[in-house]
């Protein structure tokens, strides 16, 4: 017996071209999506114009996640009680607005206030533009439509600190946010145009959740502000970090049970039961995971240990968008007449094999070895992203979908935060412990120690001295050991992502199949 059904009166269709609809929702989250990332680049920028530390202008960036973060699994929830197309213009209109705050900073506190509201705005930007491709496109097209939306989500993070670099080197960092406002306003008129609220969404009356909205922003505020400050703070060794973890699981707990029991939710759990879309959105967890962890880790290699400059570390980043655009098309055509399960399955062992292959890296790797693991994984986010997507909403009503794409966007964006704290802190731990293993070699009793050590020296004499060029030698020999434990612990963390990924193999296996309704072919 199905566990949602997927009988529908009648399938709602919109007045209007898919394709143009399309257009003006994809409008609104590219610039969205693209702005979580292209403040990153420009941080010692903006510490320096607004006369801040660095550490304080990282709350640029929690400040957005934060607040995005709370608004992304209420969305479904907002369009029910405001309206869907009202929603998506006064979010588009928020954000909008806050942009040009930001832009317009004359302090730190004023740019993070003005990022809480651009996080506002923003949060319910992607879910809703999900929610309205799903609903537009009949079901036998919504794998090119998911296509669509996955050059968003994927290409999006990649160009965004390349974008962000080369605007804050050529003109300021306020204009990586003044971008967005003729963005924003084509956005807004598109989507009063040509956006349609379907019958179902009916503005609901029903009272506010207030008790389940104010534990799940307390458990996603705290969630979010451990994974951005949690390596800074070593973790469960500071207390306040451990504060934080205590609230955030008793909140998350507590909201689940208010909302498993309430009559009126403001975030359906209930869903949940749906075997397709608890897998889906545990899979689309680890997605995140990787793709935002990739993105923070290779650039932060070749900064590090290879020498390129921010601009060049972010270029390198550029092929997985290219492999992911070409091939999402052509994924997009295949979903529907091939197996989901297939794909899924094939994206994950690509995954695999790219992260595996930036598994073996060295100090001596130029960048043409690092663009082939980059296509492979943007080949790999496009066979994974678009029939995933797919697969996890095929059981589920027209009706259910606002609230399913809240949820399911929110998973990755907090697989992508787990992802990101996780390189920090893998590298970090995972230098310490190669160096203290290696150290050990550093020994009169190591023959290569010592041939190493007396080469060194031999070379650096006739410039600084005997004495002197012992000293240079072993700091040398250090430095040398340092370089390699940190490549180690970069290999460690891209091996660690083609475990994790290998893992999720077997797991795409869970899903039903969703099966043909009317004649059509949803998925397999």
């Amino acid at each position: 017996m199905p566990e949602t059904d997927t009988t529908e009166p009648a399938q709602w269709h919109p007045a209007h071209n898919p394709w143009v609809i399309a257009v003006s929702v994809m409008l609104a989250t590219f610039m969205e999506i693209l702005d979580t990332s292209v403040a990153n680049v420009a941080l010692p920028h903006i510490a320096g114009s607004l006369a801040a530390s660095t550490d304080e202008s990282t709350w640029v960036l929690t400040s957005y996640l934060i607040s995005n973060a709370i608004v992304l699994p209420i969305t479904g929830w907002l369009g029910n009680r405001f309206g869907r197309k009202r929603l998506l213009i006064t979010c588009i209109a928020i954000f909008t607005v806050a942009s040009a705050l930001c832009g317009a900073a004359p302090s730190l506190s004023f740019l993070i206030i003005a990022r809480v509201l651009q996080g506002v705005g923003g949060g319910a930007l992607q879910p809703i533009s999900q929610a309205v491709l799903l609903e537009s496109f009949p079901p036998a097209k919504r794998g090119v439509a998911m296509s669509v939306f996955a050059m968003g989500v994927v290409v999006a993070p990649i160009l965004g600190p390349t974008l962000g670099g080369w605007i804050t080197d050529n003109y300021s960092w306020r204009w990586i946010f003044y971008i967005n406002l003729p963005i924003g306003a084509l956005a807004a008129f598109m989507s009063g145009m040509f956006v349609q609220d379907p019958p179902y969404i009916k503005r609901s009356h029903e009272p506010v959740d207030y008790i389940g909205f104010g534990l799940l922003a307390i458990w996603l505020a705290t969630l979010q502000i451990i994974l951005d400050k949690g390596q800074e703070e070593d973790w469960f060794a500071s207390r306040w970090i451990f504060g934080l973890a205590v609230t955030s699981l008793c909140s998350m707990i507590a909201f689940i049970i208010r909302e498993l029991c309430t009559d009126a939710p403001i975030v359906n759990l209930r869903i949940l039961k749906n075997r397709n879309f608890a897998v889906g959105i545990f899979l689309m967890a680890i997605v995140g995971a990787v793709l935002y962890g990739t993105t923070a880790a290779l650039p932060l290699f070749m900064q590090t240990l290879l020498g390129f400059p921010a601009l060049q570390s972010g270029l390198a980043l550029s092929p997985r968008g290219v492999g992911a655009f070409l091939f999402n098309i052509l994924v997009g055509q295949l979903v529907g007449r091939t197996s989901n399960r297939m794909l899924i399955g094939l994206g994950f062992c690509f995954l695999t094999y790219s992260s595996f292959m930036l598994g073996r890296i060295n100090l001596e790797v130029g960048v043409a070895y690092l663009i082939w693991p980059s296509v492979i994984n943007g080949i790999a986010l496009s066979f994974i992203f678009v029939p995933l997507t797919t697969t996890t909403m095929g059981h589920l009503r027209q009706d259910q979908l606002g609230n399913a794409t809240g949820i399911f966007n929110l998973m990755r964006n907090l697989g992508g935060s787990v992802g990101i704290a996780a390189v920090t802190t893998i590298v970090a731990r995972a230098e310490q412990a190669h160096q203290a293993m290696m150290v050990a070699h550093l020994t009169p009793y190591d023959q290569t120690y010592r041939d190493f050590l007396a080469r060194a020296q031999a070379a650096l004499a006739p410039h600084s001295g005997d004495w002197l060029a012992q000293l240079q030698a072993q700091g040398l020999l250090y430095s040398t050991l340092q370089q390699q434990a940190t490549l180690w612990a970069f290999v460690d963390n891209f091996r660690l992502f083609g475990l994790l990924c290998l893992l999720c193999v077997p797991l795409v296996f869970l899903f039903k199949r969703v099966r043909r309704q009317r004649g059509i072919v949803v998925a397999h």
